[in-house]
């Protein structure tokens, strides 16, 4: 782990065991906002990553949204340093697919 992603791994992790019990765990999403943040800067870099935190950060208020949000596995399309907002999802979250969901959209057996 290079020494910025270090870092930040360290004031992450320095927040939740400090600052987060004085605030109170009342994050919308899980994973929390701070967990979510560590792992997209592990995954995608300092900068990257620090975006991605970001926007869910900005998410995480009483009309933002909630729920599952997983850290993507890839950067977005059109993500580049010179446009860095284009790293965050602004809206929505990154939910996993429900088998509740594939059973809808699956077609239904031929005769």
């Amino acid at each position: 782990m290079s020494l910025p992603r270090r870092a930040a791994h360290v004031a992450i992790r320095g927040y939740q065991l400090t600052l987060s019990g004085l605030v109170g765990r009342q994050c919308r999403h899980w994973p929390s906002c701070s967990a979510y943040t560590d792992e997209a800067i592990e995954r995608h870099g300092l900068w990257a990553g620090g975006w991605m935190g970001l926007a869910r950060i900005c998410r995480c208020g009483p009309f933002g949204t909630h729920g599952i949000d997983l850290v993507p596995e890839r950067l977005p399309e059109g993500a580049a340093w010179h446009r860095p907002w284009a790293y965050g999802r602004w809206r929505g979250v990154n939910a996993p697919a429900t088998p509740l969901a594939e059973e809808v959209h699956d077609p239904l057996p031929g005769p």
